[in-house]
């Protein structure tokens, strides 16, 4: 019976006394969206397919989701990003640093709706947003 608790408690001894996996420095942050590209019609209850682009700063910037405010049909939209924080530095992007990420929108009533994508600050610290009206139909 010793023996067969010493085998079971062996593996248990061994996994608490291993090093624990290095976890990285990882934040959330919002871009600011520099462009968007609406297409010329709207469909209730379709998938309507917008491009965002934006600026990464760094290489450091990665694409997490879409963050949205929903009011009615007044829909405020961020890019929201996952920030990796290495001890080695993250060089800032010489090329391509402007991302594209696709926004599925499906409106679920016709009518007219606006779409406010986060465009940063100004210089009173004031949100400043690229705002559309668009109109939804059958």
């Amino acid at each position: 019976m010793k023996k067969i608790l010493l085998l079971i408690l062996i593996p248990f001894l061994y996994l608490s006394c291993s090093k624990e996996p290095e976890t990285e420095d990882v934040t959330l942050e919002l871009l600011p969206v520099s462009e968007v590209e609406l297409p010329a019609n709207f469909g209730v209850n379709k998938e309507n397919i917008i491009k965002v682009k934006f600026v990464r700063p760094t290489d450091c910037y990665a694409f997490n989701q879409f963050y949205y405010e929903i009011e009615g049909t007044i829909s405020t939209i961020a890019v929201e990003s996952t920030v990796f924080h290495n001890n080695g530095g993250c060089p800032s992007l010489q090329s391509n640093n402007v991302a594209t990420q696709i926004l599925k929108f499906r409106p679920e009533q016709t009518g007219e709706y606006t779409l406010k994508f986060w465009n940063g600050k100004d210089t009173n610290g004031d949100d400043v947003f690229l705002t559309y009206n668009i109109l939804v139909q059958q």
